[in-house]
């Protein structure tokens, strides 16, 4: 960039990234090998894509954080407008992909994409152009906050129809965060918490798989043979990895124990083969990511730099805290995907596409980066 304005990126999140991206292809590859052996005889299934994945997401990495993030803003409502069109489609019975009784992908075959992982970028980058140019309205509830709260709520009734509810909530929380950054008032929240108190208990309810994982997570022992068998496996091979772990490549509940160890449930094969240890140095660079992610909002040169870069630290941070607390049994499960690290191409596209939009804005705030 040759704006004379711009100053390098933020170092500590790169780097964090980075590292937390290579490991997680090391994960990959040794929690999926047994798993694309019995299924194909060829242990490398699964690497060789994760490992295009990782190619691409790394070239968008680089191609965002060279471009000016205030024009995002100018396309935000157009980014919206499109992972809203595509919530739609996903849902059309023969457009959409139904897997594992979830209806999330578009696509031919096993090349497809999750349009809600657009949605979760989309909204960020809409709420935050637009609190930023009219964030005095949101002392009002019924001209201010009510329309962004009836456009948060559309999107996330598309996504929990998938359904998906740990993507619904991390839009909900997210879109939260930022209007009470752009100012929105603690006594609207609070007026609001009874109607979604009651409409989570309700979708709970409605749905009797919810309700059924309540009980698994409360008691994983008494359900291990069908709605708590994850959790337990989970808790096996956390509690197995001791300090130091079993050692890469030599955990035992990947082999078909754990349903498709190389998702959800990474961050337990980890546990099992780098131990506490491992575990602690992964959430420790998670942690200097968000660290860092928060010192770039609190810098950046205006509003909608600010609420862009606290979106995105909120939204990788809360995947990484659910997605641990899943695999911890300390939440029922959700079915989220740990950044970085579970298999997959859209997440991890959109997710650095996310950072290097983060890295950005590092390049035009005032602090010290070292």
């Amino acid at each position: 960039m040759k704006n004379k304005n711009t100053k390098p990126f933020d170092f500590w999140i790169f780097a964090a990234v980075i590292l937390l991206l290579s490991l997680g292809t090391i994960m990959v590859f040794s929690s999926s090998y047994y798993f694309s052996t019995q299924k194909t005889g060829e242990s490398f299934m699964l690497l060789r894509p994760q490992l295009l994945y990782m190619a691409l997401s790394i070239a968008v990495l680089i191609g965002t954080m060279n471009f000016d993030y205030r024009k995002w803003g100018k396309i935000s409502p157009i980014i919206l407008m499109v992972s809203i069109g595509l919530l739609i489609l996903v849902l059309i019975p023969g457009v959409g992909q139904n897997k594992n009784g979830a209806q999330r992908w578009l696509g031919v075959g096993s090349k497809t994409i999750q349009p809600s992982e657009l949605a979760k970028l989309g909204v960020i980058m809409f709420l935050s152009f637009s609190l930023s140019k009219r964030k005095e309205v949101l002392q009002s509830f019924i001209k201010g906050l009510l329309p962004y709260l009836m456009l948060v709520g559309f999107i996330a009734g598309l996504v929990v129809v998938e359904p998906h509810l740990s993507g619904t909530l991390i839009i909900v929380i997210t879109s939260f965060i930022l209007l009470f950054c752009a100012g929105a008032k603690i006594s609207h929240f609070i007026v609001m918490a009874a109607p979604v108190v009651v409409g989570v208990v309700g979708a709970i309810l409605v749905a009797p798989y919810r309700f059924n994982r309540i009980l698994a997570w409360l008691h994983p022992f008494d359900y291990y043979k069908d709605q708590g068998w994850q959790t337990v496996q989970s808790l096996l091979a956390i509690g197995s990895g001791g300090v130091f772990g079993r050692g890469l490549g030599q955990s035992m509940q990947k082999y078909l124990w754990i349903p498709e160890p190389y998702n959800d449930y990474i961050f337990a094969v980890l546990s099992e083969e780098l131990g506490f240890i491992g575990a602690l140095v992964v959430m420790l660079l998670f942690l200097i990511f968000i660290w860092r992610g928060i010192k770039v909002a609190m810098n950046a040169p205006d509003t909608f730099g600010s609420l862009m870069a606290t979106g995105i630290t909120c939204l990788i941070g809360l995947q990484f805290l659910f997605n641990v607390a899943v695999v911890t049994n300390s939440i029922p499960p959700t079915g989220i995907s740990l950044p970085f690290f579970s298999y997959g191409g859209t997440s991890l596209i959109f997710l650095m596409y996310g950072v290097g939009i983060l890295l950005n804005i590092s390049r035009y705030s005032n602090y010290e980066r070292f």
